[in-house]
């Protein structure tokens, strides 16, 4: 470890402007209002700034008097988050407190992924005393659900073919490669019908209190989706008793292990309707038994609720249990030339009424991007068995980098010099939109890092904040040194 020849300024700077961030709401495809703050924060100092049709912006930031003739370096990050826990995302702030040395949020994701890597870059931009050659940040949107920010950029709109991305969560690792990503919205025809007549019991059926997760790094946890739940819920109803689904709600991004869902359900009343209140203890001793202490807090519980005035068509269910019983949910298959990655994953991220059909969301993963297509069509062809049709949401590439190659070495190198050791270098698989920028600027180079998030896309999410002080050190460090 060596000491920096320029005093490195206090991170409580990039504290200051998340705590901003986390007052704008930004979730995905409504980014508006973080692009006005950023384009403002720009004219604050100054700077030059582009804002495209997708509301992705850069700020140009002329190099530290003396390093005019360095090479353009590019910071990139994304502005929107995935907002679980949230009632009202669009009008709604996160909260952020800490808590034993790690920043939390009151009830809802954090935004720390990527909202502590923007606030580095803006940090760096309002800092006179940060030596850096000519800079660019970048920030695009939308990346949680679907990256149509980065794959709708122009060719112009940057200029630097080095890029540091601090949207990584692995605090010990540079990132140098991610999957790619196969986004689907599935629809199943179910146009709303009037409830059956006669004597029948009505009941909400609940499954919370799951882990949740990042439906990338986190698929191989072993944790409880709530889709697999309540398949496995309305499939020991459907079985044995006469049961009409009124309405189902699931999950709560499309990049999310989900959490939490909510079915309504209507059986004759007599013994049926005792069979299914009984189902409660039953169920959470099969969620006991089949995931033990990696979903301590998922439950299910089942009251009685008011009649409803309309169901789903018998047939429209049916369709859906059968895709779900049929579609690969989780890891498909691990990788035999990365030691404990995942190669190819699926994940069903939300389930939904809307406009006369049953939505369903799938997110497929894969570093062979053949293999990803391939089953991703696959997912859709179940669909199609069914009478459901499929749109492509989004087909981002997978990306890798050399890891001997030059920036990645001095990236590397900054890390023992700042802090004393070395991180790995790994590919991993969440998506990260490298894969968009390496086909659109041709010979960019891209190393990925970023402090310690736990959690992302869940109520749970946390950064640990000594990471955060350390991850800045090697990012103005190693500005410097491209400088």
């Amino acid at each position: 470890m060596i000491e920096s020849s320029t005093p490195i300024p206090s991170v409580d700077a990039v504290l200051r402007i998340f705590r901003r961030l986390n007052d704008i709401p930004r979730p995905s495809h409504h980014e508006e209002r973080v692009a006005d703050f950023l384009c403002q924060y720009a004219e604050r100092l100054g700077l030059a700034y582009r804002r495209d049709n997708n509301n992705c912006v850069v700020i140009s930031k002329p190099a530290t008097p003396g390093h005019e003739n360095a090479t353009p370096v590019a910071v990139l990050n994304h502005m929107d988050m995935v907002c679980v826990g949230m009632e009202k995302p669009t009008e709604q702030a996160v909260v952020p407190y800490e808590d034993n040395g790690w920043l939390k949020a009151r009830g809802t994701s954090l935004g720390a992924d990527n909202g502590i890597g923007l606030s580095m870059a803006l940090a760096v931009l309002a800092d006179d005393s940060i030596v850096h050659g000519p800079l660019e940040v970048i920030t695009t949107t939308n990346e949680e659900d679907g990256m149509s920010g980065a794959a709708g950029l122009s060719s112009d709109f940057l200029r630097a073919r080095k890029v540091i991305n601090l949207d990584s969560e692995d605090y010990d690792t540079i990132t140098t490669g991610a999957a790619g990503a196969y986004l689907q919205m599935h629809r199943l025809p179910s146009p709303l019908q009037k409830a059956p007549e006669g004597k029948r019991r009505w009941f909400r059926i609940s499954i919370e209190g799951g882990k949740g997760g990042h439906s990338g790094v986190d698929i191989n946890k072993g944790r409880a989706s709530a889709v697999v739940v309540a398949w496995a819920v309305l499939a020991a109803i459907y079985n044995e008793y006469d049961v009409e689904l009124a309405d189902i709600r699931v999950g709560e991004a499309n990049a999310s292990i989900a959490s939490s869902a909510e079915m309504i359900i209507t059986v004759p009343s007599g013994e049926a309707a005792e069979f299914v209140k009984s189902q409660e203890e039953m169920l959470n001793n099969w969620l006991k038994e089949e995931y033990g202490s990696n979903e301590p807090t998922m439950h299910c519980t089942i009251e009685k609720v008011d009649a409803r005035k309309t169901i789903l068509p018998t047939e429209a269910f049916e369709a859906l249990m059968t895709c779900l019983e049929q579609i690969p949910q989780g890891v498909v298959k691990m990788s035999e030339t990365m030691a404990d990655t995942v190669e190819t994953s699926n994940n069903v991220g939300r389930i939904f009424v809307d406009d006369g059909h049953l939505v369903v969301t799938t997110h497929t993963r894969s570093f062979i991007y053949d293999d990803m297509v391939a089953l991703g069509k696959e997912i859709a062809e179940v669909f199609a068995q069914e009478g459901g049709t499929s749109e492509l949401v989004m087909a981002a590439p997978a990306w890798q980098e050399k890891q001997d190659s030059d920036f990645l070495r001095l990236t590397s190198d900054t890390f023992d010099e700042v802090l004393g050791w070395r991180p790995r270098m790994v590919a991993m698989h969440f998506v990260l939109e490298a894969g968009y920028f390496v086909k659109t600027y041709p010979g960019i180079e891209i190393a990925c890092i970023g402090p310690r998030i736990i959690e992302p896309h869940s109520t749970a999410e946390r950064v640990e904040l000594s990471t955060v002080g350390d991850i800045w050190k090697v990012f103005v460090t190693l500005l410097g040194k491209m400088a």
